[in-house]
């Protein structure tokens, strides 16, 4: 019996490499606009690490997490509790005030496996320590938007203020009274942690539990005076940038560091798994890891899913450089009868091709697939003789006798029909 990869864990074979190798190159590129440095940290990690940055009760520590328990390690989940392991041990803030760093690398949670989440995934992660300026938080927004934008990818932003120590209680109170009437509606997960953590019943992706919170109170009407002059800072600073978003109340992201500012890249063209990066500021989490009361910003981009959005653009692109039918006449008689019939077919809005060389059969359906030919109609002097062409679909192989007469274009156009509008 042949060995093959884990169920989650995916190669990347030649084909495909070339489409990771595009996003990596122009990730750098403008990573190096913005003055960023790149930085590079070991996949084991001590378990306490991601415990106590990701928080107790996130789902990734609860459930996903790749632990040897023998050893207390841990496979990363994510990057950021490593990028500051790495900062606070190697004194980085003491070399520059503010640092820019960037990682790019392997991640592993045990989720299930679907289209643009596996159990070892790649991110692209970039974070800026050591300054609280709101401008900073558009800053980096903005350099996510123009990635994308530069990869050719269409995304919709959105954010929204998780407040800070001062405000956040006022608000953590008015959601659980909200969440104590429904909570009986809840599912397993949010019923458990509404009480230690009532943030996770708004990032539950359960249809039932998000339709219970729809008219949950928002953390923007909560916001402490400091918060709420920093939101609308991060707003203007994307204004005077020119980079479209949305407010979005229900975002909370599924990390407990989080504070103030959070984003997410969204794409509707990957079914559930809509977020492409995401990422806000953590103002505490550096002092909260031993390090010193450093302020931070980052967020992440799946690699995976991006490059699944361009393939699927190169998709979409070949099917646009389809043609509806290449005319394979077979022979001068053939070519003679295929010629005006050709001109008819385009007069009718159909894509149509067909070679004027005198070539042979196979070498027409050669031409064919070149040309992504959705059908080609195959006419020699025989099937001149007999009355009937042959019309063949490429893409099932399946073939059809069709009447050689006065209404073979009308014929071929009420066939051809549906498959253009598919």
């Amino acid at each position: 019996m042949k060995i093959k990869a884990l169920n989650g864990f995916k190669d990347i074979v030649p084909g495909e490499v070339e489409l990771w190798q595009k996003v990596e190159e122009t990730a750098r590129d403008i990573f190096a606009r913005f003055n960023f440095n790149e930085i590079r940290m070991p996949i084991l990690e001590k378990t306490e690490l991601f415990a106590r940055s990701i928080g107790e009760a996130t789902d990734i520590v609860e459930k996903e997490m790749y632990t040897f328990v023998d050893k207390q390690i841990t496979m990363r989940p994510e990057a950021t509790a490593s990028l500051l392991r790495a900062y606070i041990q190697h004194g980085l803030h003491v070399q520059k005030p503010i640092q820019r760093l960037f990682t790019i690398g392997p991640m592993f949670r045990h989720e299930r496996p679907q289209k643009g989440r596996l159990r070892q995934f790649h991110q692209m992660d970039v974070e800026v320590l050591g300054t609280p300026n709101p401008r900073v938080d558009a800053e980096l927004m903005a350099m996510g938007a123009m990635l994308l934008e530069e990869l050719g990818i269409t995304v919709s932003l959105e954010m929204n203020s998780l407040g800070c120590p001062v405000c956040r209680p006022g608000f953590r109170e008015a959601l659980l009274d909200f969440i104590e009437d429904r909570k009986e509606s809840l599912c397993e997960d949010c019923a458990r942690r509404s009480r230690t953590n009532p943030l996770r019943v708004l990032d539950c992706k359960n249809p039932t539990c998000r339709e219970q919170v729809e008219e949950a109170p928002s953390i923007q009407e909560h916001l402490c005076e400091e918060c709420g002059e920093h939101f609308q800072a991060v707003q203007d600073g994307l204004q005077q940038l020119n980079v479209q978003y949305s407010l979005n109340k229900f975002m909370v992201r599924g990390l407990d560091y989080y504070s103030r500012t959070t984003f997410e890249f969204i794409t509707r063209d990957l079914g559930a798994q809509a977020a492409v990066g995401a990422g806000g500021r953590y103002d505490g989490l550096v002092e909260k890891l031993g390090g010193p009361k450093v302020p931070g910003i980052g967020f992440a981009m799946g690699l995976e899913r991006i490059v699944l959005l361009l393939q699927q653009q190169e998709e979409k692109a070949e099917e646009s450089d389809r043609i509806d039918i290449f005319v394979a006449g077979l022979g001068e008689k053939a070519s003679e009868f295929a010629f005006p019939l050709a001109h008819t077919l385009r007069r009718t809005g159909l894509l149509t091709a067909m070679d004027h060389e005198g070539r042979s059969l196979k070498s027409q359906m050669k031409q064919a697939n070149k040309a992504h030919a959705r059908y080609v109609l195959i006419i020699g002097e025989n099937e001149l003789e007999q009355g009937a062409a042959v019309l063949r679909n490429m893409e099932t192989q399946e073939q059809q006798e069709i009447a050689v007469s006065d209404s073979l274009s009308s014929d071929l156009l009420e066939i051809l029909s549906p498959a253009q509008k598919s």
